[in-house]
């Protein structure tokens, strides 16, 4: 897996204030019951300013002398999580929730109908994120997942598709219904949880989430979005891939960001502020 800042420039240019107050009327989006999951451990709540290390490309390479790591869920075990926590590290687990994966290993728990347009990313589908009912105990199946791990957090990725060509008429109201579910997944769980870009819904959902994980704000000239993250005392764990680091860094220090330069395949390699 990679970054994800391609998908998010036809939400930037298209989202409009009506949009964030479309509603949607399917029986279908109810949430369902809350689950009964009770958090045995405090959430991780992390402070502005952690340097972090982001390798989603295959087992962690543990070299990284920073404080948090953000790996992915499915291709590292809880011998890896318990590794990085042997050396003080914390550690977010990341998942996709909001497209289908063909490479995932419960790839056949999601029904067809709830597949959309594929993202731009091989073997990947969006998601019908209105179809709660139906996605909700796949979430929490994988979320259960980076709690055996051992994992402090999770990353749930792809939580902007209301503002991309998904195959579904997604609203903006759709998309906060969703990511609040999902955060409320990774709580029940005792599990800190990140929302991934969708910068437009910062506002509605910084109460919701621990920290911010983003792509690419120095290249858009959007990185002051952010600030409420940082106000409310919660970490910004920010990348760039083209921009250098002498066009942003100063900026990422004086806004308290956590930033580094990526190569997009977000590999072992890293330049941090």
């Amino acid at each position: 897996m990679r970054g994800r800042a391609a998908v998010r420039v036809a939400l930037l240019t298209a989202l409009t204030t009506a949009a964030l107050t479309g509603c949607s009327g399917s029986a279908e989006r109810s949430a369902g019951p809350p689950a009964t999951t009770s958090p045995s451990r405090a959430v991780w709540k992390p402070r502005p300013g952690l340097a972090w290390q982001w390798q989603l490309d295959g087992r962690v390479d543990a070299s990284a002398d920073v404080p948090v790591y953000d790996i992915d869920g499915f291709e590292n075990s809880a011998a890896d999580v318990a590794r990085l926590h042997r050396a003080g590290k914390k550690v977010i687990c990341y998942v996709n929730v909001g497209a289908w994966e063909d490479f995932r290993p419960d790839r056949d728990a999601f029904p067809h109908s709830v597949l959309g347009e594929p993202n731009g990313w091989a073997g990947e589908r969006w998601l019908d994120i209105r179809r709660l009912t139906v996605l909700r105990p796949i979430m929490e199946r994988r979320f259960d997942m980076c709690r055996a791990k051992g994992f402090d957090a999770v990353e749930p990725d792809l939580v902007e598709g209301y503002g991309n060509d998904t195959g579904f008429p997604l609203t903006a109201r759709d998309q906060l219904r969703y990511n609040r579910m999902i955060a409320a997944i990774a709580h029940e769980r005792g599990l800190s949880v990140g929302l991934k870009n969708d910068l437009p819904q910062i506002p509605q959902l910084v109460d919701h989430f621990d920290f911010a994980v983003n792509e690419e704000c120095a290249q858009y000239d959007e990185c002051g979005k952010l600030s409420p993250f940082i106000a409310a005392g919660k970490a910004v764990f920010h990348v760039e891939y083209t921009e250098p680091r002498s066009g942003f860094c100063a900026e990422s220090r004086r806004l308290k960001l956590s930033s580094m330069l990526k190569e997009p395949e977000l590999g072992a390699w890293r330049r941090p502020c």
